[in-house]
C-alpha cells in the first residue's frame, strides 16, 4: 500500500487522468486518502486530538471529510471529492470508488459500530447517503442520490430513497456505467401508463357496446 500503487488507481479508474503530474497536483480525492492515513496513524498512536487536527487541515483543503478512525483498504479513490464525509466507524474494504457528495453517516449517538462497511469493490454513487451500521457487500453498487438505511448483498444495484436492490450483477461492468442502473420510479410510471392505456382502450369498448345496444340512450357519452 504506497504512493504508487495510489497513483495507479487513479489511471485505471478515471480516464480523465493524463500524467503523474496531474494526478499528483489536481486529485483532491487523492490528497485526502493521503491525509488520511497520516491521521489514522496518530490515532492508532493515541495523539487523538493531533489526528483530529490533521483530518481538519485535510477537509480545508480537499473538501473531503474522513475521521481519523475510518478503516481504509487498499486502490481506493475518491472522484471528484467535494462534500465526502466518512465517520468514525466506518470501514472501506479494496476496490471502493466513491463519487463527490457520498456520506457514510451513522444513526445512532452510541460509542460503538455505528457507520456503513463498504466491501471490496463497492461503488457509490453521486450523492449517495448510506446510513448506520449496515454493510455494502462485495461489488454493489449505489445509484447517486440514493439513501440507503438497510444491508445491500453481494453484486447487487441499489437505487431509490429508501434505496432497494433493483439488480442483481452478472458479469462486473464498468463502474461508470451508470446509465444503465435501473430507474424504479421511471419503470413503476410507464407500468402505470401502460394500465390507463389498457382502462381507456377499455372504457371506449364497452361504450360503444353500450351505443349499440342502446340506439336510444338519453344520455350522448360524447359530452363527457
Amino acid at each position: 500500500m504506497g504512493i504508487r500503487e495510489d497513483i495507479r488507481t487513479v489511471f485505471d479508474k478515471d480516464p480523465a487522468a493524463r500524467s503523474y503530474v496531474e494526478v499528483l497536483t489536481c486529485y483532491p480525492g487523492l490528497h485526502a486518502l493521503w491525509y488520511h492515513r497520516i491521521a489514522n496513524l496518530l490515532w492508532r498512536w493515541r495523539l487523538k486530538l493531533l489526528a483530529r487536527l490533521v483530518s481538519h487541515v485535510s477537509r480545508f483543503f480537499t473538501g473531503v471529510e474522513i475521521h481519523p478512525a475510518a478503516t481504509i483498504g487498499r486502490r481506493f479513490f475518491i472522484d471528484h471529492g467535494m462534500g465526502v464525509v466518512i465517520g468514525e466507524t466506518s470501514e472501506i474494504g479494496d476496490d471502493v470508488l466513491l463519487y463527490q457528495g457520498v456520506v457514510l453517516g451513522g444513526v445512532s449517538l452510541s460509542h460503538g459500530k455505528r457507520h456503513p462497511t463498504l466491501r471490496d469493490g463497492a461503488v457509490v454513487g453521486t450523492g449517495a447517503i448510506i446510513l448506520g451500521p449496515i454493510e455494502i457487500g462485495e461489488r454493489s453498487r449505489v445509484g447517486a442520490g440514493s439513501v440507503v438505511i438497510h444491508p445491500v448483498p453481494p453484486d447487487s444495484v441499489v437505487v431509490g430513497v429508501p434505496g432497494g436492490v433493483v439488480k442483481r450483477l452478472g458479469e462486473p461492468d464498468s463502474p461508470l456505467d451508470h446509465d444503465h442502473i435501473s430507474d424504479p420510479l421511471g419503470n413503476e410510471m410507464d407500468a402505470l401508463e401502460k394500465e390507463f392505456a389498457a382502462l381507456k382502450e377499455r372504457f371506449e369498448t364497452l361504450v360503444d357496446e353500450h351505443r349499440r345496444r342502446c340506439t336510444k340512450c338519453p344520455v350522448d357519452m360524447d359530452e363527457n
